[in-house]
């Protein structure tokens, strides 16, 4: 693939000022040159002309003197001849000065001391056509030559396969940075969130990382513990199987806890990191052992634990699963964290603002007829991470997936015209993404929207119903090269019909004018 060279329009732009500065340096010393030229040939003229006339300027000859004027006006240059007398009468005036108006020189006549009258003869001036004119061989061969210059600088600026492969690493290796960044934000920040929400994964992480407290730990599961303490001195293979499973176990518990499977893998990942030690691991042990059972048979219940929750994922995947409700998710796409940098008493108008939109758009949606029957059961609130509604049927024949999707676009359509506002009155304000699918799914479509989501991007999450209800409306497409289960299974939204988005259209304009007269009140 071939690249045109950096900022080749700015060069033709620059080029194109020259060749304009040129022209007008040449215009302009052309006219200065002819001025010159133009006044030494007039005072010549001037003085022949007197020199003939003197005797009938003496005699007050008229005749004579109109023939002798005329001679000189059917120069090019000439436009005006104008005789008098000695008492400033006019005796001959020849000429259209009127009409062509240029520079004048006058002198006087005299006869030894005697004034006998004067002479005043005028120039026409030279039009600046007339110089491009008489200079059309230059300004073509600048003009060919400026052009000449920029397809050089085009053919010869142009970057190498070397440059383009080394920009290319860099911006590999920037946005690589930037999603690790991203990632070990996001792990921290759910890390804490499980924590806060889950005790009993912290008191396991507790004891995984802090080998003081075996002895507490081995006290709640002392015969286990003994078994496995013995085991690891004697090194035989079977207490070695046995550990990973307990281990097994723990990480599948995780699962259970935190209903996702994106988290839960890069905490069980946490988890394995941290397990480098052998009181490490009989800590975990006796951990697991009192969570699920108090038998001695840990690989059991392992498998028990890991078969129920692979056999409910799959339930949470089915393509077939029923629903009645739609969770829209809005998300800002902030790449860099500006929000959270924000100073509080610009944050929270911005994020006011948002909340207001995203309301007013709701109500107004669901006021028409095609969405009839849907129902919103929540008034969503804006924080950093974005807000969510869920919408309900109140009937089997609401189209509550569809309504989903209109709300979902509907608020980007709004996001991008106040975004837009705001960046051209340098104001902070950040692009949004939106995700929809059933509330089963809210969790899986949170993930989805933090890995995969673009700006001004509409993700869905739904069962085969909920795309068919859609099917007539939207057009969407899936995600290409998918890493996960949900990524197979989510898909982008393409566009709509136009009917579709004329509704939107109007909607979007009956918001705007809410917000434009609630602004004027107040």
């Amino acid at each position: 693939m071939t690249y045109l060279a950096p900022r080749q329009g700015l060069f033709a732009i620059i080029l194109l000022v020259s060749f304009c500065l040129q022209t007008l340096l040449l215009v302009i010393s052309t006219d200065q040159q002819l001025s010159k030229s133009r006044a030494l040939k007039g005072e010549q003229m001037v003085a022949q002309l007197i020199d003939e006339a003197r005797l009938s300027l003496e005699n007050k000859d008229r005749v004579s003197l109109s023939v002798i004027a005329n001679r000189y006006t059917s120069e090019q240059d000439v436009t005006r001849i104008l005789i008098k007398d000695n008492n400033d009468d006019i005796l001959v005036p020849v000429g259209n000065a009127p009409m062509q108006q240029g520079d004048t020189i006058r002198q006087i006549a005299t006869k030894g001391d005697a004034v006998i009258g004067s002479v005043s003869l005028t120039l026409k001036d030279i039009s600046k056509g007339e110089i491009i004119a008489m200079q059309w061989p230059f300004v073509i061969g600048t003009m060919l030559l400026h052009l000449l210059l920029w397809l050089i600088y085009g053919y010869l600026a142009r970057p190498t396969k070397e440059q383009i492969n080394a920009i290319s690493r860099d911006v590999q290796d920037l946005h690589r940075e930037q999603y690790l960044q991203i990632n070990q934000h996001d792990y921290n920040r759910e890390s804490r969130e499980s924590h806060e929400h889950n005790p009993e994964i912290e008191r396991v992480a507790t004891d995984f990382n802090n080998p003081a407290n075996a002895g507490e730990t081995n006290s709640l599961g002392k015969g286990q513990a003994s078994d496995h303490a013995a085991s690891a001195d004697t090194g035989n293979e079977k207490a070695s199987g046995q550990k990973l499973d307990i281990h097994g176990a723990v990480n599948q518990y995780i699962r259970g806890q935190q209903n996702s499977e994106s988290a839960t893998d890069s905490t069980a990942a946490d988890f394995e990191s941290s397990h480098v030690s052998g009181t490490a691991i009989k800590q975990a042990e006796s951990s697991t052992t009192e969570l699920y059972s108090s038998d001695k048979s840990d690989i059991d219940t392992s498998s028990d634990v890991s078969a129920t929750t692979s056999q409910h994922g799959a339930a949470r995947l089915s393509a077939t699963r029923e629903f009645d409700s739609v969770r829209v998710q809005i998300a800002f796409h902030d790449e860099f964290n500006m929000l959270e940098r924000l100073a509080p008493a610009q944050r929270l108008p911005y994020l006011a603002l948002c909340m207001q939109l995203f309301n007013q758009a709701i109500a107004e949606l669901l006021k028409q007829p095609l969405l009839l029957g849907v129902s919103a059961m929540n008034e969503p609130r804006f924080d950093d991470s974005g807000a969510s509604v869920l919408l309900k049927a109140d009937n089997s024949h609401a189209k509550v997936a569809l309504a989903g999707v209109m709300l979902a676009k509907l608020y980007l359509m709004l996001n991008k015209i106040i975004h837009d506002k705001h960046i051209e009155l340098s104001r902070f304000a950040l692009p949004a993404k939106a995700g929809v699918s059933d509330d089963a799914q809210s969790n899986a479509m949170t993930q989805l929207l933090e890995s995969v989501g673009k700006k001004e991007q509409m993700l869905i999450l739904l069962p085969n119903a909920g795309l068919k209800q859609i099917s007539n409306h939207v057009q969407i497409h899936s995600i290409m090269r998918p890493t996960t289960v949900y990524e197979r299974e989510c898909a982008i939204f393409d566009g709509g019909n136009d009917a579709m988005i004329q509704r939107l259209a109007d909607v979007r304009n009956a918001v705007l004018m809410i917000e434009n007269e609630a602004v004027s009140q107040g």
